[in-house]
């Protein structure tokens, strides 16, 4: 790899500290670059659902909450 390729602005990937030229990896790699980014997105997507599952528990405690207040 030689710094021209870096400067002509081809896709890289950089793993474990070392930088890989996209175009030059096996398709079998970009499969597993692939598989990776989707269960990264898939990843991300529940992690977004659990946030928001919270903030509805949270939600619905705080109502119990002034609820439980009333029968005092």
């Amino acid at each position: 790899m030689t710094t021209k390729d870096l400067d002509n602005k081809k896709p890289v990937l950089t793993f474990d500290g070392k930088k890989y030229i996209m175009e030059d990896l096996s398709d079998e790699i970009k499969e597993v670059i692939k598989s990776l980014q989707i269960a990264d997105a898939q990843l991300k997507m529940h992690q977004d659902t659990l946030k928001l599952l919270s903030i509805g528990k949270n939600s619905l405690v705080n109502d119990l909450r002034k609820k439980l207040e009333d029968i005092k």
